[in-house]
């Protein structure tokens, strides 16, 4: 069964997105990033400015934010499924979903009431701001799942945590807890459970009172800024889609997907 994700207007101005699917822990499935895209460009583009929208809040419902992609029900798939499934999931929608928060005019902010992992974690990363509850962890486990993570997604964690952070949280792939978090810069505030959707919603009205044209000229401004900062050359660029694309059609991907769900250690290959 799909996810979903639920829309609400909490205060004046302000869209919350929540994204729900409680029996896979949250995880970002193809109706779910379809419809944060979807929700997105129409809140946080003109038609929806024009309605009075100001603020977007991301969240996940029942404690969660979300566990990432949804691979584990891959892993029963012959390779060849496995391996078009898997890529369809994280290059299109998800791209499409983290291209719409990052292009959008409306100040958004994430609020995590739950472990933020993987594709969920981007996906956070993606908004302006993010607050996560006390207790959660955060992680970005490709390296025991066998994924080689897309440039674009490393060079979103590089301009926020910088490279040697960066490089812990991917190359190690363990947990860490929000207020190492907020000392690495990666979220922005750290609230008890209790608090967090009251607070992120105070901080939504914030944003929501701001001057439109200072913000929206503003966040144009450093999206140009980051975009220039980041620019590879077409040869490069073709050289890390391939890269990527072979983690794909790997036997350690498969048997890191495989070990997750069947919550052993995995068995490396190196192929």
């Amino acid at each position: 069964m799909p996810g979903e994700l639920l829309q609400d207007h909490p205060a004046d101005g302000v869209v919350r997105l929540t994204i729900s699917n409680p029996t896979r822990h949250g995880a970002l499935d193809h109706a779910i990033l379809d419809a944060i895209a979807a929700a997105v460009e129409d809140h946080g583009g003109e038609v929806g400015i024009a309605r009075g929208v100001r603020a977007i809040v991301l969240t996940g419902a029942g404690g969660r934010f979300s566990s990432g992609y949804d691979l584990g029900g891959l892993g029963d798939l012959p390779r060849d499924e496995f391996v078009r499934r898997a890529e369809a999931l994280i290059a299109h929608p998800f791209t499409a979903a983290i291209q719409a928060l990052e292009a959008t005019d409306v100040p958004t902010v994430a609020a995590l009431p739950g472990h933020t992992m993987g594709g969920g974690l981007e996906l956070a990363l993606a908004c302006d701001l993010r607050v996560a509850a006390d207790h959660i962890e955060l992680a970005m486990p490709p390296a025991k799942l066998g994924l080689v993570y897309p440039h674009t997604g490393l060079r979103r964690f590089v301009d926020v945590i910088g490279v040697a952070r960066t490089r812990e949280l991917f190359l190690l792939g363990h947990s860490i807890d929000p207020g190492t978090a907020l000392a690495w810069g990666l979220i922005n505030g750290v609230s008890d459970a209790d608090d967090l959707q009251d607070e992120v919603l105070a901080l939504a009205i914030d944003l929501a009172g701001g001057a439109p044209l200072s913000i929206r000229g503003n966040k144009r401004m450093l999206r140009a800024l980051l975009a220039a900062e980041g620019d590879v050359t077409p040869e490069l660029e073709a050289e890390l889609v391939a890269l990527r694309e072979e983690s794909f059609r790997s036997e350690d991907l498969l048997e890191g997907v495989t070990a997750f769900r069947e919550k052993r250690p995995p068995v490396w290959r190196g192929r």
